[in-house]
């Protein structure tokens, strides 16, 4: 990790320990976005990995990559995930202590990503036989399954985990996976009957319609198109172009196959997930005394038929309620809206137990003896949406217990550590957040206690009544409050039936609607009974005949969640944790691209800066002495080349040496302890100086080495003495002796020495003379250069105007928006003017010969975007590196009658949009479709509005970064009801659209403060917008409809 530290100013630190502004949100983030930007997506603090999603492929996971973490020490290579798996494996095998990595972070940010590189990590590093590699493909293979029956699109995400999952791998003595289980919690199972705008059911839903062979969809009654399905086409999404559902399923059906599911098992389970579409098409109607009849009998066949039960019991357990009281059985009619909520919670119910069978089903693994385990844990991360609900307070309470066993663990690492190594321990300041666990979990007075209180308690209890009792009961709690408890200013963002906890990682309103029915959980006893003497295996595992002589009620949705938790966090504690903390750069899932009040939220919500002040509460760094010593041993002469005695001695010596100071180190036991980061960076610093001196002196001694070892061997070989006196014999028959031979010899080699000795000095006297004229030349030059041109400067501004043309040639703009262009010598300026236009000439010429008339059209309209929202609406800056779609809905998603109803109208662009009544403010869900002659308002099969452009009189939006705008109509027509209040997730797109259609680009107003539009004649209406931290729609005490909005940036 420290010879990463020479370039940290380019790509930050590794570990966020070594920065020197620790306490600084500013810095942390900096240090983020360098890493990124250089595609440096993994960071330590501490032992702690900071993951960040890329959103592209990088090539930091082969094979070759994960060799190179093999067995290697945590901090001797780069951060990465392999680091942190390998770190635990090894520690696993030498210490025999069960490990665990938990992973968290928002919808995203890429947990479950995470949870298959670790996997396929220890698939491929640890030892194999073939019962292992069995082994290794079942946990493998459990992914996809899990992910086709967990996952679902949502608007953050398109592969989003909707339950939490631990998953705990068992090793052998060896080192071998052997087996495993996995625990599964709190599947969203209202996803089942109910999704938001934007957002899908369960993957398998859509892998079945869309993969499923002719023959399986024929068995299971079934067709094709999601719009069929009632329980598919509530979030107007049935299909997504990142998600290929046909190639999904095949992945998911080999998957099946390998974990050891049988040809019928999958039969089986298959029936299960169609009967779950065909419930969601089962109407009802009301009978003349008002009770529900089923009206689609079709339904019923299907399910008696893939559930194994008896059609006409299925159809009045959905119509009727068996109650036992006193020991008699009463069975009532349902009315109409009793019998959707008995449909609902069968089918939810039928889902929930399905996935919880097919997840024990996958852990069934051969029973071993003395075996380590390591634990995954991919876990939801604290969510914070427009509309929160039950959902997200079980998710928010389970993060508050992990940050809460998290700052723990941390803590405790750090005393031991420190206690081992006799350093004295130095309280810490952080933020405790038990005081918010105990608000919800507390018993008889935690919000847990009081839903559970208010849902068995007989009498009318309503979401109302919790609300209520919670006022009552936790009124002087600081990190609680209601519309009623709040001063005047905060009640303006908090409606009368919400709540708001001050977790953690912030502020988050909840509304109550619906938490009793979710907490509930309720299934009537006679759908028990039905699916109990279902003949179909897996109901009938799912559904225990215990429960319907079990007297005692079942324990509620968010007590079950509540003790489940509380086990996790007995088996969390029993194991050596380790941290991923996993976020998302952006959330528009593109490549490049740091968004940082994004970031800012989620370092927020991770604790990460908590963390990092608990880490860096005594000393940065840490080190064991040998591993210190020999990276430093170079800058002290009495510890290099080698030090022979005591490690603690050698670092003793070299700390005096570099001269730290006392309040700069510590001395340990077996580690040295450095308190700042900037001391660690002026040690490395001077290492750097000091390889290259120490590289120089290298090289001068193997070079001197090298080149007498040469000569001595040419002078062993190339004179042997006795050839010598055979040659001198033969030829200088003057000389008497052998000595006056070797003198002549001697003589010979000296005057030929001398000659090219002064050979070589009168060619280095010439090329000093040279270069000494060119110096005079290029200063005569250097002093004449504002001068004419003349003798004494012309070598000189040959030189300039030579060296600014290669520069020039090197340092060409590459693209038009490339403004740069190398500053030219005053002789050349006009020539360099010149030159620029011609280049800029010349690079519109190519790029305009390149460009296709779909991409002009894009440019033309995002010139007209620029124009009207340029610096004065916030979340523009966000549309601009967004292309443009020709439309938002594809032809299948707009009714048939409405596309006849429009004849020959050519359809330019559609979109879905939300629209608000113009007196209650109420959202209801349309289509708005631009032609070429009028906007065109939409529900469902009906056209709602048209306005003709020449009605439009203009169109209002506001500076913030809401979604909302408001079309001007004419009142006096009567066709025209007065102006219509839309919102669009892509506000920007639609309204420059619209602007170019309908001409109006000048009729574009940007208000800020509030927009006033016509109700209908004669009455106005006000849109009143605020900053707020969230956004937020809701009608105010004055009548008017407020929008609080975040801003994304400052103009």
């Amino acid at each position: 990790m420290e010879s990463a530290l020479t370039a940290r100013d380019r790509v930050g630190v590794q570990d966020f320990v070594l920065l020197e502004n620790f306490t600084s949100e500013a810095a942390f983030i900096e240090n983020l976005r360098k890493r990124f930007k250089e595609n440096l997506i993994y960071t330590y603090i501490g032992s702690v990995l900071v993951s960040v999603n890329p959103y592209k492929e990088l090539e930091i996971y082969s094979k070759q990559n994960m060799e190179r973490y093999r067995g290697v020490s945590f901090y001797e290579v780069s951060p990465h995930l392999y680091a942190i798996a390998d770190n635990s494996y090894r520690s696993l095998r030498t210490e025999r202590k069960d490990q665990c990595i938990l992973i968290s972070g928002e919808s995203g940010a890429g947990k479950t990503e995470a949870t298959k590189k670790i996997l396929q990590y220890y698939a491929v590093t640890c030892p194999a036989s073939q019962q292992v590699e069995t082994v290794k493909d079942r946990l493998l293979q459990s992914n996809p399954v899990l992910e086709a029956f967990g996952n679902a699109k949502t608007l953050r995400n398109d592969n989003s985990s909707r339950f939490g999952k631990y998953m705990d791998v068992q090793f052998d003595y060896r080192g071998a996976p052997v087996g495993g289980h996995i625990l599964n919690y709190l599947l969203e199972k209202s996803r089942v009957v109910h999704q938001n705008h934007g957002e899908r059911n369960f993957h398998i839903f859509y892998q079945v319609l869309e993969g499923g062979e002719e023959d399986l969809l024929r068995r299971l009654g079934l067709e094709k198109n999601p719009q069929q399905y009632h329980y598919l086409v509530k979030g107007h999404c049935a299909r997504v172009s990142s998600i290929n559902d046909k190639n999904e399923w095949k992945i998911m059906r080999r998957a099946l196959s390998v974990i050891g599911f049988s040809d019928s098992e999958v039969e089986d389970l298959l029936s299960v997930v169609a009967s779950v579409l065909h419930l969601g098409n089962v109407q009802f109607a009301v009978d003349e005394q008002g009770n529900a009849q089923v009206t689609t009998e079709n339904q019923i066949k299907y399910l008696a038929r893939l559930l194994a039960v008896e059609g006409s019991v299925l159809r009045d357990a959905l119509t009727h309620k068996k109650i036992i009281a006193k020991g008699e059985e009463l069975v009532s009619p349902l009315n109409l809206d009793q019998a959707a909520y008995a449909r609902d919670a069968l089918a939810k119910a039928i889902y929930g137990r399905t996935f919880s069978w097919l997840v024990n089903k996958e852990e069934k693994f051969p029973a071993w003896r003395s075996t380590t385990v390591l634990g995954l844990l991919d876990i939801y991360g604290f969510e914070v949406f427009q509309h929160n609900s039950f959902e997200q307070f079980c998710i928010n309470y389970c993060n508050e217990k992990l940050q809460q066993l998290f700052i723990e663990l941390t803590l405790k690492s750090e005393q031991e550590e420190y206690e081992s190594e006799g350093i004295a321990w130095e309280p810490v300041q952080y933020f405790n957040n038990k005081i918010i666990c105990d608000l919800v979990e507390e018993k008889f007075k935690g919000i847990i206690s009081i839903l559970d209180e208010e849902c068995l308690r007989p009498g009318d209890a309503t979401d109302t009544t919790f609300l209520e009792k919670l006022e009552e009961t936790v009124k002087n709690h600081p990190h609680f409050l209601t519309h009623k408890l709040a001063d005047q200013k905060t009640r303006k963002s908090l409606g009368r039936e919400e709540f708001r906890l001050s977790h953690y990682a912030g502020d988050v309103t909840y509304s109550v609607a619906g938490f009793l029915d979710k907490n509930n959980d309720l299934l009537f006893r006679n759908l028990k009974e039905t699916m109990c003497n279902s003949e179909n295996p897996i109901i009938n595992q799912c559904f225990d005949r215990t429960e319907l002589t079990d007297k005692k009620r079942p324990e509620t949705a968010a007590t079950q969640f509540k003790n489940s938790l509380s086990k996790l966090m007995e088996i969390l504690m029993s194991k050596e944790p380790s941290y991923i903390r996993c976020m998302k750069p952006n959330d528009a899932k593109q490549a490049d691209r740091f968004d940082e009040v994004l970031i800012r939220h989620q370092v927020k919500y991770l604790g990460l800066m908590e963390n990092l002040r608990v880490r860096r509460a005594g000393f940065a760094y840490r080190r064991k002495y040998e591993v210190f010593l020999q990276r430093y041993k170079s800058l002290c002469p009495e510890t290099w080349p080698t030090w022979d005695g005591r490690p603690h001695d050698g670092v003793a010596l070299l700390v005096k040496h570099l001269g730290y100071k006392p309040e700069e180190y510590k001395m340990g036991r077996t580690k040295i302890f450095i308190r700042f980061p900037k001391t660690l960076f002026a040690t490395e610093d001077a290492l750097e100086v000091k390889k290259q001196s120490l590289a120089t002196k290298m090289q001068a001694t193997w070079r001197g080495f090298y080149r007498r070892k040469k000569f001595l061997t040419m002078k062993r070989s190339g004179f042997p003495e006795h050839s010598l006196v055979t040659v001198l014999s033969g030829v200088s028959t003057g000389m008497k002796d052998l000595t006056q031979c070797k003198i002549f010899v001697l003589f010979s080699a000296i005057t030929i020495q001398s000659w090219w000795r002064g050979t070589l000095e009168r060619r280095k006297a010439a090329k000093r003379k040279w270069a000494v004229e060119t110096i005079r030349r290029f200063i005569k030059g250097f002093i004449y250069r504002n001068h004419p041109r003349c003798p004494e400067n012309e070598y000189f501004l040959d030189y300039i105007r030579y060296s600014f043309l290669m520069n020039l040639k090197r340092n060409l703009p590459k693209n038009v928006l490339d403004k740069s262009w190398p500053n030219p010598p005053p002789s050349l300026s006009e020539a360099s003017q010149l030159l620029r236009q011609l280049c800029l000439q010349n690079m519109v010429w190519s790029y305009c010969k390149r460009i296709s008339p779909e991409w002009k059209q894009q440019l033309e309209q995002k010139v007209v975007a620029s124009e009207i929202f340029k610096g004065k609406k916030d979340n523009y800056p966000q549309s601009v590196p967004r292309l443009f779609i020709n439309t938002r809905l594809g032809k299948e998603e707009i009714h048939t009658k409405v596309l006849q109803a429009l004849e020959n109208e050519a359809l330019k662009y559609a979109v879905p949009v939300v629209k608000y009544d113009r007196r209650g403010y109420k959202a209801r869900a349309r289509q708005l479709l631009l032609t070429q002659s009028a906007a065109i308002v939409v529900e469902e099969s009906r056209i709602k509005q048209r306005i003709d452009y020449t009605n439009l009189t203009g169109i209002s939006v506001s500076s913030l970064s809401d979604n909302l705008f408001v079309l001007h109509v004419h009142c006096e027509d009567n066709k025209q009801k007065g102006d219509v209040v839309l919102q669009s997730d892509h506000v920007i797109e639609t309204l420059t659209k619209t602007a170019i259609l309908a001409d109006k680009i000048n009729n574009v107003n940007i208000n800020q403060g509030s927009i006033k539009f016509a109700v209908g004649q004669g009455k106005e209406g006000i849109i009143d917008f605020i900053s707020g931290s969230e956004l937020l729609v809701a009608k105010a005490k004055n009548g008017h409809l407020t929008v609080v909005a975040p801003r994304l940036n400052s103009r």
